[in-house]
């Protein structure tokens, strides 16, 4: 009986431990188009492909601007990534935290001293298998509320 009760425990044990991993994302992902979405910026641009183990993400994204590279540490400390685009250098704070299945991307940055501040929420759609990606940054061209937009990815 004590044997039984042993294995039972390390079961549910197993069990629990399993349902609180995080999601690995790891990769080739390509949008999906919404025909109902605005069109603009947000997400991981047309394609990314992501790694992941423990304790770091990286995506390689390819938007309008062209590709790039970012790395976050899973344990919400600062990592630091630099954005290179048209000959300017733009340095990148992100801080990367799981909350339950999702992970919260938080990046920090100053255009000339102007501070922007972009969100990113990352999950994985039970249902489709989709990578869901949720970004809220400011307005660039009207200044007015920040724009959340909501992309979906399909793994390749």
């Amino acid at each position: 009986m004590r044997r039984v009760l042993t294995i039972l425990a390390t079961v549910v044990s197993i069990t629990i431990a399993a349902a609180q991993a995080p999601p690995n994302f790891a990769g080739k992902w390509t949008l999906v188009p919404d025909p109902n979405g605005q069109p603009g910026m947000g997400g991981l641009g047309s394609e990314a492909t992501i790694t992941q183990d423990a304790s770091t993400l990286t995506i390689t994204r390819t938007n309008q601007m062209g590709t790039f590279t970012s790395n976050y540490k899973l344990d919400g400390s600062e990592s630091k990534n630099v954005l290179n685009f048209q000959g300017n250098s733009v340095d990148q704070l992100s801080t990367a935290k799981w909350d339950a299945a999702k992970l919260l991307v938080n990046t920090k940055m100053d255009f000339g001293g102007n501070l922007v501040e972009i969100k990113m929420v990352m999950a994985l759609d039970p249902a489709s298998g989709n990578l869901l990606v949720e970004t809220t940054r400011p307005d660039f061209q009207g200044g007015g509320a920040p724009i959340t937009t909501k992309m979906a990815y399909k793994k390749n």
